[in-house]
């Protein structure tokens, strides 16, 4: 999913109210949490995801990764926290700017 700058700065600013609601530990990115991911997305559409100091691999494949296996757009990647977004199939709530 691509986004205009416009949209992605429109998304960054509404995630900085949310708090990351799940963290990439040792464990890395699991199909388990790939699907609870989707689901958080589908409900919340707009989500961030905290990646843990125990975590191996690098912070810009783990936002890669769950981006692609989620289907989702990276918003941004700041620090250790990712913030995805992915329109809801069934009741779509945020309305971005017209591209």
């Amino acid at each position: 999913m691509n986004l205009t700058g416009k949209q992605n700065r429109f998304l960054r600013a509404k995630a900085q109210t949310i708090k990351p609601i799940f963290q990439i530990g040792k464990d890395g990115i699991t199909p388990n949490m790939v699907h609870t991911i989707g689901d958080a997305l589908e409900a919340h559409e707009l989500i961030k995801v905290s990646i843990l100091q125990n975590f191996s691999g690098t912070k810009q494949e783990a936002a890669q990764e769950l981006a692609e296996q989620t289907h989702a757009a990276l918003v941004q990647l700041i620090g250790k926290t990712i913030v995805l977004y992915r329109p809801s199939a069934t009741k779509p709530t945020i309305q971005l700017p017209k591209k």
